[in-house]
């Protein structure tokens, strides 16, 4: 099964870079924003099944977009360049599918966080 994914980060290189590495896993990247709301707006357009989600993005905070990007029916994985530990229970708390660092991303990784 293709999972149809946006991906909302501030940086358009990672942007570009997670949508390259994800489509040669065969994943299917239907979008991308640079700001909370407009991953949110996307997500409810599109209606993904995963939301890739960027924990600091310039005008949100990736924790407080969750529940938004789930009523739009999309599983959400929250990414940082900082470790899961520097959150302490900000990733469960947010009820976030997953965490995953961008160095560690791969759809190997993403699938694994899906299925638990």
């Amino acid at each position: 099964m293709c999972l149809r994914v946006v991906i909302v980060d501030d940086h358009a290189r990672f942007r570009a870079q997670a949508a390259e590495l994800l489509t040669l896993e065969r994943f299917s990247v239907v979008g991308d924003a640079e700001t909370g709301a407009g991953g949110v707006e996307l997500s409810r357009t599109l209606a993904p099944d995963l939301v890739l989600l960027d924990v600091g993005l310039p005008d949100a905070n990736g924790f407080d977009l969750v529940t938004a990007m789930h009523e739009t029916g999309a599983a959400v994985v929250l990414t940082s360049s900082r470790a899961l530990r520097d959150y302490g229970t900000r990733v469960s708390d947010s009820g976030a599918d997953g965490f995953i660092t961008k160095a560690e991303l791969t759809g190997e990784a993403i699938r694994s966080l899906l299925m638990n």
